[in-house]
């Protein structure tokens, strides 16, 4: 992804606030490197990924105990913090960002840095405001662990020199004079010190800068473009936006999901998989269709079917509005014609239960309306009950145990349980 990286100016910001920024692809190689304001910086990186590097001066270092107990995302944490630096700042705390070095845990020592807090809101709410979504917010020069970094940057007139590593207190930005890097060389913190032409001491110099640099520290010095230390401070594992702009920060994270989906239904080179996707979803909607057509062809043959049946067993029925209900009415007349028994009569129930219930059980009396039969004295346990009604389910009737009585039930409400056919019937029906 495309990835924007923005370097904040000292001054506060303004309306002609200009910045310095960096774009690359891959973040090892710079695309485009140049100076805008921040309207003028928004055009066309609507789905780019924005990094905002701090620059080293507007940041002050400190390492700070953590108390155990207190660790990455305890709500204590940023008070702890400012506790902590109370003593430490001339600021008040509540004026300053913090910010907690990554993969830090309770009860080791930690770096922290610590920023104006209105100046980088400022500067950020002018971002936001152009749509620009920053999603880290990096340190220009971070404490490292390996070895001692010395880096000359800055404009001819207005040169620094900065100090990077453990052995000299995280990262001191000095203005490169021989008088301050004597002073600098005597200091307590500084080196036992490191001293300016230590072989092991890693030299760079902007290439403006350079030839002074080079003069003033008596060594050589390996050049380091501006736009080359700003694609390396977006490497870095840090981001400030944390406690007060995590929260600020996630919006923003939503907002550029937001553009990216924007970016995939407007963007040109997004068009080959919007068809695509266009193509996949038509042809889902006409196999849909053509499944569903294929579904109704088939329930429409049934029907008709059906409706054969009716027409050819009954060939007096001219209309066919309910097939199944017509066929049923028309079964039940051959019936009462031939005086065949439906499921619904007493002799087929009890039919039914004599062959259903368990041996030398005998009727005491018999309670009978139209497909139902409540049945005494059979003298059932609820378990022969729960026996019998699963023996007779099978045959189209329920069966359930009320007190002393056995309720009996034709499930089917049609004449199509028969062990006749209708075409049967109407053939005893027409027999003199």
């Amino acid at each position: 992804m495309r990835t924007l990286i923005i370097s904040l100016p000292l001054a506060a910001h303004n309306a002609q606030t200009s910045y310095d920024y960096v774009t690359t692809l891959d973040g090892q190689s710079v695309v485009t490197h140049a100076s805008a304001t921040a309207d003028l910086l928004s055009v066309g990186q609507r789905s780019t990924d924005v990094v905002v590097v701090v620059p080293c001066s507007k940041l002050s270092w400190h390492t700070l105990q953590l108390p155990k107990g207190v660790g990455a995302g305890s709500p204590r944490l940023q008070a702890v913090i400012e506790n902590l630096l109370e003593d430490r700042v001339l600021d008040e705390p509540d004026q300053l960002h913090v910010a907690l070095a990554p993969a830090v845990s309770a009860g080791t020592a930690a770096w922290v840095a610590a920023c104006d807090k209105r100046w980088l809101r400022e500067h950020l709410n002018a971002l936001e405001a152009v749509q620009l979504q920053v999603s880290r917010v990096v340190p220009e020069f971070s404490p490292e662990t390996g070895a001692t970094q010395m880096h000359a940057i800055g404009e001819e007139n207005a040169v620094q020199c900065v100090f990077v590593g453990t052995d000299v207190g995280g990262v001191v930005c000095l203005p490169l004079s021989p008088a301050v890097l004597a002073l600098f060389a005597v200091l307590p913190d500084a080196a036992e010190n490191v001293g300016v032409g230590d072989d092991d001491l890693v030299r760079t110099a902007e290439p403006a800068v350079a030839a002074l640099a080079e003069q003033v520290l008596q060594c050589k010095v390996s050049l380091l473009t501006r736009p080359q230390r700003l694609l390396s401070a977006a490497r870095s594992p840090w981001n400030l936006a944390q406690f007060g702009l995590a929260n600020s920060g996630r919006s923003r994270t939503v907002k550029r999901f937001t553009d990216v989906g924007h970016a995939f239904l407007k963007a040109p080179q997004w068009r080959p998989v919007r068809w695509g996707a266009a193509m996949l979803l038509l042809v889902n909607v006409l196999g849909l269709n053509a499944w569903a057509w294929r579904e109704q062809s088939a329930l429409q043959a049934r029907k008709l079917a059906v409706q054969s049946t009716l027409t050819q067993t009954f060939p007096e029925i001219r209309v066919v509005v309910d097939a199944p209900l017509q066929m049923a009415r028309e079964v039940a007349a051959l019936r009462q014609a031939t005086g065949a028994a439906s499921e619904r009569d007493l002799e087929a129930m009890l039919g039914v239960l004599a062959a259903s219930l368990p041996p030398g059980r005998t009727l005491g009396a018999i309670e009978f309306t139209t497909g139902e039969a409540r049945l005494k004295g059979l003298q059932l346990t609820p378990q022969d009950a729960t026996a019998l009604a699963a023996q007779i389910k099978l045959q189209g009737y329920t069966a359930s145990l009320e007190g002393e009585t056995l309720l009996l039930k034709s499930d089917s409400q049609s004449s199509l349980a028969s062990q006749e056919t209708p075409n049967a019937l109407a053939t005893k029906a027409k027999q003199p």
